[in-house]
């Protein structure tokens, strides 16, 4: 018997690899081309961005073709940043979620390879006390007879389409693997990329007080000279009044500025992994980072397999092309073979001797009939799924080279306009020298000072905001283009190793 089972079971087994290597209900899944674009931008992009000496402005230099670092953030030459982005891949609760959703994706597609890929093995043990009566015998006069029945057994059973339903299901599980895999490919790059402009913010934040506290002492100065000036007759009360309501003013915008300083350094811990009360966190300043002077630019044809998103976003197409497959094989016939070996006795101790063997062996074909066209429509609403999702992804394609034109537009712009400023920004500082000077001789009015005052107050924080601009937009491209999560040397050096098996 033993031999008879072990032979139903090669055959239930080589009927399964026949159904899965054989031919599957297509369609078979084509992955889309990149679209055929040489450049991101309608208009050529300049080789190297305008410099800006004095500022940490340098001129960079975009290199089609290079390929990124998978450790990108490291190219800003800041340790700390590091050392926050290390820990963070640590201790993230976002990427633990998004590797918990992948291992949940792995094991639900090893469970349905197991159950595909060779039949379900249950064994049984039963006993129970049963009662028969004579009439169930046509013997109604007949006495009532119990006795104890037990019966040990091993069960077989296997499903199968003939026509690859089953393989079509694996593909679409395989498929959602690969979405989870470049769902935590985002969550990895948009965590990295968070940390780094957050930091940037930080700095731009902390150079921003520091400017307008600045401007305060300076201005404060300034209250003191009107106000010896004005005991002395030499300019009126509302000039003292003007000078004391533009300190005011510069007073009333640091709080904003420690505001929001409190609040990026509370979502930096978060993003940490930290709670906001947390000690130990670095603190970032503008010359702690270092602009990168070469830039990589991906080739356009290659970037729809570096953005995770839009891998993603393959995957679900690829999961729903799969899903068609499904839905068309409900419409064929699907067998299912099944079998049993085992032992039945009304002792427990014979439950072992010959003579008290069982056995059985059949095998069923199920073929859809009448279903009230709901097998087809099923078919019908899984292309439109599969219609959808090619949709959606062609969006995601489109949206993600408007990213990277945007960004590449970006850098150009931002380094014109930190030239920019810093010349405007220059000007201011001499024409407010020039206007103290000139004020405290009596040459110019009061008016002429306070306006000067003012316009360089403005350019000084704009200069802040533009070289915090560099940093944070040279950012904005690593993370545009993917983040170089296909170069990293050893898969999971930082919390990923346990996905990339």
């Amino acid at each position: 018997m033993e031999l008879l089972a072990h032979s139903k079971r090669a055959v239930a087994a080589a009927l399964a690899s026949a159904a899965l290597s054989g031919c599957a209900v297509g369609p078979d899944f084509v992955q889309p081309e990149a679209p055929k674009t040489s450049s991101y931008t309608a208009s050529p992009l300049p080789a190297e961005t305008a410099a800006t000496p004095g500022t940490g402005g340098a001129a960079q230099r975009l290199v089609s073709g290079q390929e990124i670092p998978d450790q990108w953030w490291t190219l800003f030459h800041s340790p700390a940043l590091d050392q926050l982005v290390r820990q963070a891949l640590a201790d993230s609760p976002t990427l633990a979620a998004a590797q918990a959703a992948l291992r949940q994706a792995q094991e639900t597609l090893r469970a349905d390879l197991g159950v595909a890929l060779s039949p379900a093995v249950d064994a049984g043990l039963s006993g129970r006390r049963q009662r028969t009566s004579g009439a169930a015998l046509g013997q109604p006069n007949a006495p009532a007879n119990e006795f104890d029945l037990y019966n040990a057994s091993v069960n077989v059973s296997y499903s199968l389409s003939l026509v690859g339903g089953a393989q079509r299901e694996l593909e679409s599980l395989r498929s959602q693997v690969d979405y989870q895999r470049f769902q935590l490919e985002g969550a990895y790059l948009a965590l990295t990329s968070n940390l780094v402009t957050t930091a940037v913010k930080e700095a731009s934040l902390r150079a921003q007080i520091r400017a307008t506290q600045e401007i305060i002492t300076a201005q404060e100065k300034q209250l003191a000279i009107v106000e010896r000036q004005f005991t002395l007759g030499a300019v009126s009360r509302p000039d003292v009044l003007a000078q004391r309501s533009q300190l005011a003013q510069t007073r009333a915008g640091l709080p904003p500025l420690d505001k929001a300083l409190a609040q990026t350094r509370h979502a930096l811990a978060v993003l940490a992994g930290r709670l906001p009360s947390a000690s130990g966190l670095p603190e970032f300043e503008l010359a702690t980072f270092e602009l990168p002077q070469t830039v990589p630019v991906s080739l356009p044809s290659a970037l729809v397999r570096q953005r995770p998103d839009i891998r993603a976003s393959e995957a679900l197409l690829h999961q729903a092309s799969a899903q068609i497959g499904v839905a068309t094989a409900a419409l064929f016939p699907q067998i299912t073979l099944s079998g049993a070996i085992g032992s039945e006795t009304t002792r427990s101790q014979d439950l072992l001797s010959s003579g008290t063997g069982v056995w059985n062996f059949g095998a069923a074909l199920l073929q859809p009939v009448f279903h009230g066209g709901e097998l087809v429509a099923r078919r019908r609403g899984a292309i439109a799924a599969y219609d959808q999702a090619a949709a959606q992804y062609r969006q995601t394609v489109l949206l993600a080279f408007q990213n990277v034109a945007d960004v590449l537009r970006a850098l150009d712009t931002d380094a014109a306009a930190l030239k920019a400023q810093a010349e405007a920004e220059s000007a201011a500082q001499d024409a407010l020298t020039l206007s103290e000077s000139q004020f405290k001789l009596g040459a110019v009015s009061y008016l002429v000072l306070l306006n000067a005052q003012r316009q360089y107050q403005q350019a000084h924080i704009a200069l802040v905001q533009a070289q915090a601009t560099r940093f944070a937009d040279t950012a904005a491209l690593f993370q545009a283009l993917g983040g170089g999560w296909w170069n990293r040397s050893a898969p999971g050096a930082e919390a990923m190793s346990s996905n990339k098996n």
